[in-house]
This record gives structure tokens, C-alpha cells and sequence, in this order.
């Protein structure tokens, strides 16, 4: 097989993996909250990625610290979101973030190319048509998972100038996936942990208990989030992305939302009605029309 093919194969194995992510996830939701999702997805992979920062410089370092916490939020968004949605609704919202670089550049004096102008007209109707419910249906889950596309949009905007600063890309990647990790101990330590004295002695043990029987329970979910689909999809990403153009990379990643609509069905038994499928046509078509002509880094994309 010709090397452009085998990085055109290693890009749809990416999507189908990044596809799986959504179920992953939304399967432990009711369960754990998304700071430990975040945190075992990220420090799964952090042990593995810790050997490309060995002798790193501080400028690659600090930006990838940067774009780590930009990636936190992206996480603790979608995951939140998918507690409160369907996990194909979520991931055909947070699709979106393709048109979030283009239309940031606009904000700062770019002139709105016309392809942007045809791909906004089909995301607006694509999520109404996914939203349709006998009346337009929106909650705060759809507001969280567009807050994650928002945030994954300004993440690959940061992404496409870091790269371009740093000396060694992995580092890059491996110093934004521990930062992910220490933010979400961070966040886990603030928002969840019992912090006061009568408190921690209290509900400490019976919380320990409840986060232990969590994480033995979907510990297949974790290893599978953290060392495949985060760790050894980002590499095998790369090495596809140099073997292939960013336009065909564009549309291949696309049709993510509609993979994991395909995982959700069989995992999680989730299904999209004919709006929901006219609304993920109108969605991919958008987000396929808004890439056409983009150039984008090897990195750009999160893991998802």
C-alpha cells in the first residue's frame, strides 16, 4: 500500500477511535464526576508521554502549559455536557469547533470567505433540525457541549501558532496532556474533595469508597480513554497528518460526530430520530464545507 494511503487509513482509524470517546465517556457520567474522568484519562497518559519531556526547553514547556489549560476546559465542558445529553447530540454539537478558528479570524478584520458564510447557514440548520422536539429544544447540556466547541475552536487557533514556536512537537503534546492532568487535581481538590475538618472526617471515607467502587467498575473505560484513544492516537495522528494533506485530514475528521452517533447506538443503545439525522447531515456537510481550503498544523486537533 502507497504511503499516502496508509496515512489516509491511519486518519479513519483516528476518527473511529475519537468516535468512541463519546460513549466512553457518557457511559461513566452517571457515576464519576468529569474532573476524575479527566484527571484518570490524563494522567493514564501522561505516564506514557513523560519521556518526551526529558531535556525539554521552557519556551516548548510553557506553551504547551498554556494550551494544556485551554484543553481543560475543552474536557470538563464536553464531559459535564454529556451528563445532561445524549452523547451523539453532544458530539455532533462540539463538531462545531471547525468553525470557530475561521470565524475568530473574522472577529479580528479577516473578510468572511464565502464557504464560512454556507457553512454557518447549514450548522444553524443542522442544529435545529438535531434540536427539534415537536419545539425547539435546548438545555444546559447543548450549552455546555457549544461552550466545548467554542473553547476546542480557540484551542486549535493556539495550537496552529505554537506549533510553529516550539522545537519538538511530542514535548509540546506531552507537556499540555500533564498540565490537563494537574489542572483537573486541582479542580478535583477545590470543587469535590472535602476540605473542611469536620467535614473530611465525616464524608472523606465514605467518598473514597464511592470514587474507589467508580473507578474499579469503569476501569477498562479509563485505560482504554487514557492509553488508546488519548496516548497512542495522538501519535499515530501525527504520523498520519505528515502523510497526507490537511484538506483531506479536514474531511476525514468530519465525520467524527457521525462515528460516535454509530458507537453510541451500539454501546450505550442511543438512536437519532429522522430530525436528528437530517440535523447530522446538515451538521458533517457544514463542517466539511467550512475545512475545504483550511490548512491546519499536524496537531491542531485535540484528542477527543
Amino acid at each position: 500500500m502507497p504511503v499516502h494511503l496508509r496515512g489516509i487509513a491511519a486518519l479513519l482509524l483516528v476518527t473511529l477511535v475519537w468516535g468512541t470517546t463519546f460513549p466512553a465517556m457518557k457511559d461513566m457520567t452517571g457515576y464519576l464526576s468529569a474532573s476524575w474522568i479527566v484527571l484518570c484519562r490524563f494522567a493514564l497518559a501522561s505516564v506514557l508521554l513523560l519521556p518526551f519531556l526529558w531535556g525539554v526547553r521552557w519556551r516548548d514547556l510553557r506553551w504547551g502549559m498554556l494550551a494544556g489549560v485551554v484543553l481543560f476546559l475543552c474536557y470538563v465542558f464536553q464531559i459535564e455536557g454529556l451528563a445532561l445529553t445524549s452523547s451523539n447530540r453532544n458530539a455532533f454539537i462540539t463538531g462545531l469547533n471547525v468553525l470557530v478558528p475561521p470565524l475568530l479570524g473574522v472577529a479580528l478584520g479577516a473578510k468572511l470567505e464565502r464557504r464560512i458564510l454556507y457553512a454557518l447557514l447549514l450548522s444553524v440548520a443542522g442544529l435545529f433540525a438535531l434540536c427539534w422536539e415537536g419545539s425547539f429544544s435546548w438545555g444546559r447540556g447543548d450549552t455546555l457541549a457549544l461552550l466545548c466547541a467554542l473553547f476546542f475552536g480557540v484551542y486549535i487557533k493556539l495550537m496552529e501558532t505554537t506549533t510553529r514556536k516550539v522545537e519538538k512537537l511530542m514535548a509540546l503534546t506531552a507537556s499540555q496532556i500533564v498540565t490537563v492532568a494537574v489542572c483537573a487535581a486541582i479542580w478535583l481538590l477545590i470543587s469535590e474533595v472535602p476540605l473542611g475538618l469536620a467535614e473530611r472526617a465525616q464524608d472523606l471515607p465514605d467518598y473514597i469508597a464511592h470514587v474507589g467502587k467508580g473507578l474499579q467498575t469503569y476501569s477498562l473505560n479509563l485505560v482504554y480513554l487514557g492509553v488508546v484513544a488519548t496516548a497512542a492516537i495522538i501519535s499515530l495522528q501525527t504520523w498520519g497528518q505528515s502523510r497526507s494533506s490537511a484538506n483531506e485530514a479536514a474531511v476525514i475528521y468530519a465525520f467524527e460526530p457521525g462515528c460516535a452517533a454509530i458507537f453510541a447506538y451500539f454501546w450505550l443503545g442511543e438512536t437519532l430520530a429522522w430530525n436528528g439525522l437530517l440535523g447530522a447531515v446538515l451538521l458533517i456537510s457544514g463542517m466539511i464545507v467550512s475545512q475545504w481550503s483550511t490548512e491546519r498544523p499536524a496537531t491542531a486537533l485535540a484528542p477527543e
